[in-house]
């Protein structure tokens, strides 16, 4: 029976199998007259970080609104305020329901788009 594990206990079960796997390299030599290598850190974080890259980045073109181009989508619909008499440009809710009801995805909304792209993927 295949057991289906989270990212978190994935996570840990890869930590713990690189901390037991270090600490075995100099506790028991093998029989054979071989050693262990050494783990190299970097190259483990750096599969860990490119193996993120993989798993988050469809998150980021995640469709948020499932009615997107429907007649049916609620965010379609925008309000506009126009400020009296005082020379200033409408402000609306289209800037930040637009690229949702679109079919965009967080990548693409106006002040959080920006900050995915700290995230690898």
């Amino acid at each position: 029976m295949a057991s289906k594990m989270s990212g978190a206990g994935l996570a840990a079960a890869l930590g713990a199998a690189m901390l037991l796997g270090a600490g075995s390299a100099q506790a028991a030599p093998n029989q054979s007259g071989t050693n262990l290598q050494r783990t190299d850190v970097g190259q483990a974080l750096g599969g860990a970080t490119s193996g993120l890259g993989y798993g988050v980045a469809p998150l980021k073109d995640l469709r948020l609104d499932p009615w997107a181009n429907s007649s049916a989508d609620v965010l379609n619909n925008g309000a506009t305020v126009q400020p009296d008499n005082s020379g200033l440009a409408p402000i609306g809710t289209g800037t930040l329901t637009g690229p949702l009801s679109a079919g965009g995805g967080p990548r693409d909304l106006p002040a959080v788009g920006p900050l995915l792209g700290v995230l690898p993927g």
